[in-house]
C-alpha cells in the first residue's frame, strides 16, 4: 500500500467514527480533571462531653483557685468511657435496625441519638491545703458536682 491509499483509508475511518472519537476524547478529558480525593475525611463532630484528660486539667485549674487549697493534682478512674447511642428503627419484633444517613459525599454513618458522658469509679485529689477540713469539704463537693461521684468515692489527701 502506498502512502496516499493509507491516508484515504484513515480519513474514511475517521469520518465514519468521528462522533465516537469525539465522545472518547471528551471522556478522557474528564478523567484527567482532578476531582475530590477519596481519602477526604468528614468534618469532626464536636464532642459534647469533655474528654477525661481535659477534665482533669480543668479540675486541677479550678480546684487550685479554692481558698487555701494551694497546688492541686487530680486523678480520675473511669468506669466506662463516653458512649454513642445510635437511633434505631424497630420494624419487626426482636429486630433493631440502625438508622443510616448518607451525606453529600455518599459517606454513610449512623444517626446519633445521644452521646453519654463517661462514668467515673473514683477520684484522688492531692492538694497542699488538705489538712483544713473546710478545704477538704469544698474540694470534695466540687469534684462530686463535676464527676457525679459520691463523697465516699473521692479522696482528698495532703500533698508533700
Amino acid at each position: 500500500m502506498d502512502r496516499l491509499a493509507m491516508q484515504e483509508k484513515v480519513s474514511g475511518w475517521i469520518k465514519k467514527y468521528k462522533y465516537f472519537l469525539i465522545i472518547l476524547l471528551i471522556g478522557i478529558g474528564f478523567m484527567l480533571i482532578p476531582g475530590k480525593s477519596a481519602k477526604e475525611e468528614p468534618l469532626p463532630v464536636a464532642d459534647p462531653a469533655p474528654s477525661e484528660p481535659s477534665l482533669v486539667q480543668e479540675l486541677e485549674e479550678i480546684l487550685s483557685q479554692i481558698e487555701g487549697a494551694g497546688n492541686v493534682r487530680v486523678m480520675l478512674t473511669l468506669k466506662a468511657g463516653s458512649q454513642t447511642v445510635y437511633q434505631t428503627d424497630k420494624p419487626a419484633v426482636d429486630r433493631e435496625d440502625t438508622v443510616i444517613i448518607t451525606d453529600g459525599d455518599r459517606t454513610q454513618s449512623g444517626l446519633i441519638a445521644q452521646v453519654l458522658s463517661p462514668t467515673y469509679r473514683g477520684a484522688i485529689v492531692l492538694c497542699q491545703g488538705a489538712e483544713r477540713a473546710a478545704v477538704c469539704l469544698a474540694v470534695t463537693e466540687a469534684v462530686a458536682k463535676v464527676t457525679g461521684l459520691d463523697a465516699s468515692q473521692i479522696s482528698v489527701l495532703k500533698m508533700k
